[in-house]
């Protein structure tokens, strides 16, 4: 399908990406056999018959999210591998229209994505698939319907509950979920999810050409679900109802009459601010704003799209009450919304979803971008989880 944004800001961000990527880590394309041409970052590849290990990003992100784990990962000897997940980035392939085929986002299309890139880089197996954000539901559902090949799983900054189940009392969990929105849209004032935001078909370009600019809504939308910014004081909601869930922060659940990049403008760090962030600064910004630019974010908001459809959750009944039974992990930002936002979720991963759970890590100083925060505390968690592989 063809892209939405020109050749020319592809290749801008392109060059970019790869004026910032530390030695070690390179840049290139593979045919991952299942319709894409995907990017793909890769360090340790200098040695043959290394075990890999496979990271799978979230939004708004990029493989590019991991350039701080790659290298020490690499430097305890396994093969890491980071691409632009489908329709992100420099990956080719993907229907990236909101009128175009949501259903080739759907989580299994997702995991045979992972799985022929694995095997076009001629892996049978890896020894573990790590997966951020809206990635980790991605990473799970790769250990939960192919243990022989991802033979361990690293969950970041999203909780799994388990795979979808049958109800019997007469609600679907999508109609369960529109109840939600619609409670929501009757608080006073009305609120909105922002999984249901980037739903809607002005979400795109709402964020593309919002008023403060791209570079500024991504550097506020980073920020404000950062250790960095004071309003991150997560605990267990009580309940999902509306009013409950309402009390999370505004990236979470919006004002309905404002865009995510109102939303997120009351938080833009001033200049000291940026200057200080270490874990962000402005080179690092530019590949993701310029990456994005290019290609837009209607990629990326597919996922929700067909994650929340009644027909994604129909095709994953067919893995109802089945549990992931390799080794598994969890690593979150301790100042992190995400931990909590789907009430039961963190709790059910540990009690239900994983029967070979050997660590929930809670990360001091660190919020949602766990990984960018703190790396050198993540890289200590991931290899200490492989260790025990070995």
């Amino acid at each position: 399908m063809p892209d939405s944004r020109s050749h020319s800001a592809r290749a801008a961000a392109k060059a970019t990406l790869i004026a910032q990527l530390p030695p070690g880590i390179r840049s290139r394309q593979i045919d991952n056999g299942n319709g894409l041409n995907m990017h793909i970052l890769e360090a340790g590849y200098e040695s043959s018959g290394r075990e890999c290990v496979l990271l799978l990003h979230g939004f708004p992100e990029l493989a590019y999210t991991w350039r701080k784990v790659m290298l020490p990962l690499a430097e305890a000897g396994y093969q890491v591998v980071a691409p632009d997940q489908r329709g992100y980035g420099m990956t080719e392939g993907s229907d990236m229209r909101y009128e175009g085929d949501v259903s080739q986002y759907r989580l299994l299309n997702l995991v045979r994505d992972a799985l022929g890139l694995i095997f076009a880089l001629g892996h049978k197996s890896v020894a573990a698939v790590v997966g951020h954000d809206i990635g980790s539901p991605v990473a799970a559902t790769c250990a939960l319907t192919r243990p022989d090949v991802f033979r361990s799983v690293a969950l970041m900054s999203a909780p799994y509950p388990g795979a979808s189940s049958f109800r019997f009392d007469g609600r679907s969990a999508a109609e369960q979920a529109a109840k939600v929105h619609q409670d929501l849209a009757a608080l006073n004032p009305p609120r909105l999810h922002y999984q249901r935001y980037l739903c809607l078909p002005e979400a795109n370009q709402q964020m593309l050409d919002c008023a403060q600019g791209l570079p500024d809504f991504l550097r506020a939308y980073f920020h404000m679900k950062s250790a960095d910014w004071p309003g991150n004081k997560p605990a267990p909601l009580a309940s999902a109802s509306a009013a409950d869930l309402a009390t999370m922060p505004e990236y979470y659940v919006m004002a309905m009459d404002k865009t995510m990049p109102q939303t997120v403008a009351q938080a833009m760090p001033t200049a000291e601010q940026v200057s200080a962030c270490a874990w962000l600064p402005d080179k690092d910004l530019a590949v993701y704003a310029l990456s994005f630019a290019a290609t837009g974010f209607q990629g990326g908001l597919q996922w929700y799209r067909a994650f929340g459809s009644a027909a994604s959750q129909a095709e994953l009944l067919l893995f109802a009450g089945l549990t992931i039974s390799v080794p598994a992990c969890f690593i979150a930002g301790a100042s992190d919304w995400g931990i909590y936002q789907s009430p039961g979720a963190f709790e059910a991963m540990q009690s239900l979803a994983c029967s070979d759970l050997r660590s929930c890590n809670l990360i001091p100083d660190a919020g949602h971008w766990v990984q960018q925060e703190q790396p050198e505390v993540v890289v200590d968690k991931l290899l200490a989880f492989l260790a025990g592989m070995r």
